[in-house]
This record gives structure tokens, C-alpha cells and sequence, in this order.
């Protein structure tokens, strides 16, 4: 099945799965794809992806199908509604998606024992640009059967695949991410908050710590974007930020760890969204620790 010739689906043509299908189809693939809103899929089947009504067609079309979908319940009822009556032998699930390690198990199980078909949890971190870019670093889990075949599809999109263990172990990897990213967009916003009211030109702090201890991605992308009061347009999203955060409490409850850092940045992540911004940029942030004239 490693080879040249193989047919990929894409489920989830969002703000990831659509720069990631465009690179696939520029490498020389043929994808099938679909999406929960048609309209979507403008771009990408003009650009030479092949589109279909129902996710059994895109599995029945595909050696191997890609996930980008938003959460663990929409995974869940991807795979069970669609992707188990519609799997044959052979055929590989490789997920994009950030989501629950213990569902993650659970349903690539399900497909083992059902459909023969393989498994790779792939989460992916680097936001749009990196999708756009072919810069993502990706962390994955499942069997070594497997794992080339999803380097080799997942070429075009990433800096580095690291393979971190069994099924399950890309998501736990994911979630340990997102801790670090999540904490570091907070602190960066009420820092950015606090420079403004300062009174320093809070547009040069991302160039003036550069290279230094406090630089980061999030600074040099969020850290304009804060400075300047200018969220669009959104690359992600606050929801996906508190769904990992959430995930990140979750796990750490099921290991009886403590992670007092990441879960106040859960509980302000969630104020955060209460205040209408779900569905925003998280360099909005800023906003929940600006005074009203800032």
C-alpha cells in the first residue's frame, strides 16, 4: 500500500483541512473529499479534488482517509455513522483531529475488529500558516505498519512527524501542546494589556524579545495582532483552544495529576469564550484583560 498511486480521502474541509487538501492535491494526489457545508469545497475541487454527498463514497474511493473535524464527538460520529459500514480491509484512518485519547482507542479498535482497517492519531500543531506552508509538526500514534504510510501521505504538510507510541499517543502529545500553547497565549495577552497601560508602544515588544527567553510563534503571530486591536482574520479559534484546555484537565484527572497552571488557564479560556468570543481568534485575549479605554 506504500506507494506512489495511493487515492486519499479528506473529511473536514475547515480552516486546516482546506490549505492541507490544496497541498495534497499540488503534491500530485487524488483526493476525494467532504464537508459537512458543500460550499466549502469550492476551492478545493477546483483545484482537482473530487467531491462527494456521502462519507461512504469518499471511503469507498480512498486507500487511505484523512480527519480534520472539530471535536470528539464529531470524530465519533464520523467514523461510527460512516466510516464502519462503509470500511474494507486495508484501508487506513489517519485523524488530523485533536480529540479524546480514550475515544481514540476506542474507535480504532472498533474499525481493527470490524473493518481489518488501520489507525493513526495525527494531531497537528502550527495553525494555518503552517497548514498553508507545509510546516506543521505533527505528532502521531499507531503501529509501525502504519506510521510510514502516514509519513509518506502527510509529506506535503509537515516540518516533522514524530512517532510518540501506540494508538492514542499522538492525542496525549497533542494535549500536552496545547497546555504550553494555552498558557503562553494567556500570559502574552495580559502581558500585551499591561504594556498598553503603561504606557509602552506595545506594537514593539514582539521585535524587541525576539531570540530572547520569552519569544515564542504565539508571540511573533498574536503579539502584533494584539498590539494593534486587529483579529482578523481568524486562523483559529478560542473553542478549539478551551476543547484541548478541557481535554488537558480531563487527562490530568484520570492520571491524578496535578495541573493547577493549564487549569486556570482552562477556567479563563472559558470567561473568556462566556464573553462572545468562541468563535474568535485567540489574540482576542487581550480583550479579557484591557480596561474598557485601553
Amino acid at each position: 500500500m506504500l506507494d506512489k498511486n495511493l487515492s486519499l480521502g479528506f473529511i473536514g474541509i475547515g480552516l486546516m483541512g482546506k490549505p492541507m487538501t490544496l497541498r495534497l492535491l499540488a503534491t500530485g494526489y487524488s483526493v476525494n473529499v467532504w464537508n459537512r457545508s458543500p460550499e466549502k469545497l469550492a476551492e478545493v475541487v477546483a483545484a482537482g479534488a473530487f467531491a462527494h454527498n456521502a462519507i461512504a463514497d469518499v471511503v469507498k474511493h480512498s486507500d487511505v482517509v484523512l480527519l480534520c473535524l472539530a471535536d470528539t464527538s464529531v470524530v465519533e460520529a464520523v467514523v461510527i455513522d460512516h466510516i464502519l459500514p462503509a470500511g474494507k480491509p486495508g484501508k487506513l484512518v489517519i485523524d488530523l483531529s485533536s480529540i479524546d485519547p480514550d475515544v481514540t482507542r476506542k474507535l480504532a479498535t472498533s474499525l481493527e475488529q470490524q473493518c481489518a482497517m488501520g489507525w493513526v492519531d495525527a494531531p497537528v500543531s502550527g495553525g494555518v500558516t503552517g497548514a498553508e506552508q507545509g510546516s506543521l509538526a505533527i505528532m502521531a500514534g499507531g503501529s509501525s505498519a502504519h506510521i510510514p504510510i502516514a509519513r509518506q501521505v502527510l509529506a506535503p504538510l509537515y516540518r516533522q512527524l514524530t512517532h510518540m507510541g501506540d494508538i492514542g499517543s499522538g492525542q496525549i502529545t497533542k494535549i500536552c501542546n496545547q497546555m504550553i500553547v494555552g498558557c503562553n497565549m494567556l500570559v502574552i495577552a495580559e502581558m500585551m494589556a499591561l504594556a498598553k497601560q503603561a504606557g509602552v508602544d506595545a506594537t514593539q515588544i514582539p521585535t524587541a524579545l525576539a531570540g530572547g527567553f520569552a519569544d515564542s510563534k504565539p508571540l511573533q503571530i498574536a503579539g502584533p495582532e494584539m498590539a494593534a486591536n486587529n483579529f482578523e482574520p481568524v486562523k483559529w479559534r478560542v473553542k478549539t483552544l478551551l476543547k484541548d484546555l478541557n481535554m488537558a484537565v480531563e487527562l490530568s484527572a484520570k492520571q491524578r495529576s496535578a495541573i493547577p497552571m493549564s487549569g486556570l488557564a482552562a477556567q479563563l479560556m472559558q470567561l473568556h469564550g462566556s464573553h462572545g468570543y468562541l468563535e474568535q481568534d485567540p489574540s482576542t485575549l487581550i480583550n479579557l484583560f484591557s480596561k474598557p479605554d485601553a
